[in-house]
């Protein structure tokens, strides 16, 4: 069976986006890491697990304060992404 990670390279990308537009350094180096943590978890051998999820998407939330409503607007539908995936992983 081949395990599907569209949905967290599609919140990586959303991700990449938000920092392009951010002014923030401090912003813009949390949102390069999350971005590439998800690109990790969607191309390693083995996927992520629920706990792994919910720190991402409790750093995706923390990190949604530090930005303008259009930003964090793109952070949260990044964060649905991550949620969609979360729903097909078993376990929990």
């Amino acid at each position: 069976m081949t395990d599907d990670r569209t949905e967290l390279r599609e919140a990586a990308e959303r991700l990449d986006s938000v920092r392009d537009d951010s002014s923030d350094d401090e912003t813009r180096e949390r949102l390069e890491s999350l971005a590439e943590r998800l690109r990790t978890m969607a191309d390693a051998e083995r996927g992520p697990d629920h706990g792994q999820l919910a720190r991402l998407e409790h750093n995706l939330q923390d990190v949604q304060s530090n930005l303008d409503d259009e930003q964090a607007e793109r952070v949260q539908a990044a964060l649905g992404d991550v949620r969609s995936y979360r729903e097909t992983v078993e376990g929990v």
